[in-house]
């Protein structure tokens, strides 16, 4: 695979600094996710420029590239994502939005500390891409999105199909402090499951999601080898909304309502 320039004005050095920083807050409020994009732009130094190749390697990944299609605009035109047919990944990502009222340009605002994802640039529109997917990734898994466990382990699935140490960072930092939250390693299993399952999956990043959009949801899973998660849904179950949602204060203070 061809070696391409790295991002113009970087210099491909880790900000160590600024990770430590952002995962201290993340950890201490996992609803904070500026932090997350912190991270990705202190610890993901090369890693679009490798995707980027590893994309126009695949059979149609210049097509894709040439098209350069901004999925932002598609997911948040309400109209394209309402003609999905029921049992699609479009409807099941219809629900998702309904459910979560999360929106793929509420992501876009947040992410807006990565400067560099803003610009008219390759590297900066296949950023864009990675970010832009993130929710559909949530659909596909069965990974929720709205508590704690459910992302770590997208965060661990995100980093077995597209590398980047700030994946890695998260769902590391992540476990670890499970194991003393809630005094089992449920939380860890289901992570360590998650990346595991990302290394088995196709490369999803190189899909075509405009067809997807429109693909039978369980017959896309089977074709992208995207496999039940089973330890996360047993760390679900057992651990419970609460521990579940451990880093987040958002979940938490909604359980003691509840409570």
């Amino acid at each position: 695979m061809a070696k391409l320039p790295p991002f113009p004005g970087t210099t491909g050095r880790r900000d160590w600094r600024t990770a430590f920083d952002a995962i201290r807050k993340l950890l201490a409020n996992g609803d904070d996710t500026t932090q997350v994009f912190r991270i990705m732009k202190a610890l993901n130094a090369g890693n679009a420029e490798r995707n980027y190749a590893r994309l126009l390697a695949t059979e149609e990944g210049g097509r894709t590239a040439y098209d350069r299609v901004e999925l932002a605009q598609r997911l948040t035109d309400k109209h394209w994502v309402d003609q999905f047919a029921p049992g699609t990944v479009g409807a099941a990502y219809r629900e998702f939005l309904e459910t979560t009222g999360y929106s793929a340009d509420g992501l876009a605002e947040v992410s807006k500390v990565i400067h560099e994802d803003e610009l008219a640039h390759p590297y900066a529109w296949f950023g864009r891409r990675t970010r832009d997917v993130h929710d559909i990734w949530h659909v596909m898994t069965g990974y929720k999105a709205d508590e704690s466990l459910g992302e770590a382990c997208l965060v661990a699935f995100s980093y077995a199909q597209v590398g980047g140490l700030g994946w890695a960072w998260i769902a590391g930092a992540a476990s670890l402090k499970s194991l003393k939250v809630t005094g089992n390693r449920l939380f860890s299993k289901a992570v360590w499951e998650g990346y595991r399952n990302g290394r088995k999956a196709k490369w999803l990043i190189g899909e075509d999601y405009e067809a997807l959009m429109a693909e039978p949801i369980e017959a896309a899973r089977r074709r992208l080898g995207i496999a039940t998660p089973h330890a996360y849904l047993t760390a679900q179950r057992e651990l419970g909304p609460e521990l579940a949602s451990y880093l987040s204060a958002q979940k938490q203070q909604a359980a003691a309502a509840v409570a």
